[in-house]
């Protein structure tokens, strides 16, 4: 029955609510309901609805929300925290639904994309295809191409797709690029045209960037400020370009880093040649980039000079190298800086092995033996390894256990993996577009099954009806024993009894 403005009660003192508070803010869960049990004045004070909305969006859980939205911040943390829990669960046991993203009349899969949930796919038949994962509901339409005076033939074939927020672009063998606008139809909204074949697309995280590489040149384009695309740099390289990347966040004109063969440039507007590494007879095998980090792979003279393959770390706005890690026999041949959490960065080589490197350090956490014939694709966050690899295999790892939790196989090489806290995207594309015996495969399709290349969707979240994507005849309606957790929508036809 206190004045709580003015006579909070601390020990020997009266503080005023708001000095209390401010105290309280420095303390965590365990200790806010320590003090809780002190008093009942204390228990107002430590359930206050201001210091466990803090704690809420300190944890990382629902950053979008006002302090208005729950009632009871408190219960709001404990049900994320227990979502996230089950979700962990789900994703170590392998508790979950997954799909198949098909479609049968693009005949052989040429490239994969994802973002958010959105998955992109370009075919040999020329046509891209969206599927939007989030609903649940896999009748997304066919992104429609530009029609020309003179497009009565077969369409070529996409080389490369990708997509973002808000616009999804594919790059055709006829050096062709096209650009949608995930919010206005299936209409393009703009494309060009490069005279050669189109070596690399890259397509910014954010905002409205595309940049291409044909030939001995790279070209960037955007919108301008009334929404009319442009040319905004056009670089001319001296080598053929084999990777490219957009850096992020990047405010004015955007930066692009390009690696060909053995030189890595940093493409800007105004310095448009400036030459970040160099180093003749050692090209470079992988790259990405962050907001203000390189990192690519280097293959260097191997037992020659006894000089191991390594990953170099460079810094964008100063131009220096940061770090040089890793001591490989092997070529490495996928790199992941973007998407890691804080200070940490995920390779895969040609060596069959997955490695974690802290950037403050040069050695590697980890070292995974991952797969048969090397890794080709890989992602990491702060408790778990997705990795892909030449044979197939998709392995989800224990990062911290260095353990293997489960894998899951199909016929072609991993070219694409992507996941977040509830779902994971991967591609199995092929290396022959033109398998032998194409002729058939129109009319056999068990021939097309097997050459055409798979999409797999997987939903570990609790709160989707997940259950209901799986066909009536593969669910199970018996109590599961504990020793059984194979149940992601490949369990065994049982009848409804």
């Amino acid at each position: 029955f206190q004045n709580e403005i003015n006579e909070v009660p601390f020990f020997d003192i009266q503080l005023p609510y708001e000095l209390a508070l401010k105290i309280f803010q420095y303390l965590g869960k365990t200790e806010l309901g320590r003090c809780a049990q002190v008093s009942r004045t204390w228990k107002v004070l430590a359930e206050d609805e201001v210091l466990w909305y803090r704690l809420c969006h300190q944890e990382g859980f629902l950053l979008d929300s006002s302090i208005s939205d729950h009632s009871c911040w408190k219960l709001a943390l404990r049900n994320c925290r227990a979502r996230e829990c089950t979700l962990k669960t789900n994703w170590k046991n392998r508790i979950g639904a997954v799909s198949q993203l098909q479609y049968e009349l693009g005949k052989i899969l040429c490239d994969v994309h994802s973002w958010d949930g959105v998955v992109i796919a370009g075919y040999t038949s020329g046509e891209v295809r969206l599927w939007d994962t989030r609903t649940w509901d896999y009748t997304a339409p066919i992104l429609e191409p530009m029609h020309g005076p003179g497009d009565a033939g077969p369409r070529p074939h996409v080389s490369f797709v990708r997509i973002n927020s808000s616009l999804a672009v594919a790059a055709y063998e006829d050096g062709t690029i096209s650009i949608w606008n995930l919010m206005f139809g299936r209409e393009p909204i703009h494309h060009y045209q490069h005279n050669q074949r189109i070596q690399a697309l890259a397509l910014g995280s954010e905002g409205a960037t595309v940049a291409t590489a044909s030939g001995f040149q790279v070209k960037v384009e955007s919108p301008n400020d009334r929404g009319f695309w442009q040319t905004t740099g056009t670089f001319e390289i001296q080598k053929l370009v084999n990777f490219l990347n957009l850096v992020p966040d990047v405010v004015g004109s955007p930066v692009t880093v390009a690696a060909a063969e053995d030189i890595v440039y940093l493409l800007k507007a105004e310095d448009a040649g400036k030459v970040l590494h160099s180093v003749y007879g050692q090209p470079v095998t992988c790259l990405d980039v962050s907001a203000h980090e390189a990192a690519f792979g280097v293959k260097t003279f191997g037992w020659l000079l006894n000089e191991p393959n390594q990953i170099l770390l460079y810094n964008l706005e100063t131009s220096q190298c940061l770090r040089k890690m890793g001591n490989s026999v092997g070529d490495f041949t996928c790199v992941n800086l973007q998407n890691s959490p804080p200070n940490m960065l995920v390779t895969g080589n040609k060596d069959r092995r997955v490695r974690v490197f802290d950037l403050r350090r040069s050695e590697s956490l980890c070292s995974l033996y991952a797969h048969q014939l090397g890794v080709s694709a890989v992602q990491m966050d702060d408790w778990k390894i997705v990795s892909g690899g030449e044979e197939g295999l998709v392995c989800v790892w224990d990062q911290r256990m260095g353990t293997k939790l489960w894998e899951i196989h199909a016929r072609h090489p991993v070219r694409h993996v992507w996941f977040n806290s509830h779902s994971l995207i991967t591609a199995n594309i092929p290396e022959e577009k033109a398998p032998r015996g194409t002729s058939l495969l129109d009319e056999d399709f068990a021939a097309h099954r097997k050459h055409r290349g798979i999409i797999y969707a997987y939903e570990f979240s609790v709160d989707q009806l997940a259950v209901e994507s799986v066909l009536p005849i593969c669910r199970s309606s018996y109590d599961e024993m504990t020793g059984y957790n194979y149940n992601i929508g490949l369990a065994v036809p049982y009848d409804n009894i």
